[in-house]
């Protein structure tokens, strides 16, 4: 995890360390998610970034899960959650890089 600031700022030096962090694109928010297996068509994905109007895209990261990149998406987002739909998934494999944005 990338490191953040104290909720009221911080001094010179930790600023520009966050700011130098984020030009070189360490925004702090990505993960990854291997799908549930066994017929299921959904998988929780938490992540206390996670809000309900928040963008999630997904990226592909094992060669079984590039072949069904098309057909994922979140839904029924909260604070902190979200539903991962997908199709039935019978290979333990499926992984996917996530990043969340807002």
């Amino acid at each position: 995890m990338f490191r953040s600031l104290p909720a009221f700022g911080g001094d010179q030096r930790q600023v520009a360390e966050i700011v130098r962090g984020v030009m070189d694109g360490k925004t702090n928010n990505t993960g990854s998610i291997t799908l549930a297996v066994g017929g299921a068509t959904t998988t929780t994905l938490s992540d206390r970034r996670i809000g309900a109007d928040s963008v999630i895209m997904f990226v592909p990261a094992s060669v079984a899960a590039n072949a069904d990149s098309a057909r994922i998406y979140a839904s029924g987002q909260g604070q902190g959650t979200a539903t991962v739909n997908h199709v039935a998934n019978s290979t333990a494999s499926k992984t996917y890089k996530y990043v969340v944005i807002g």
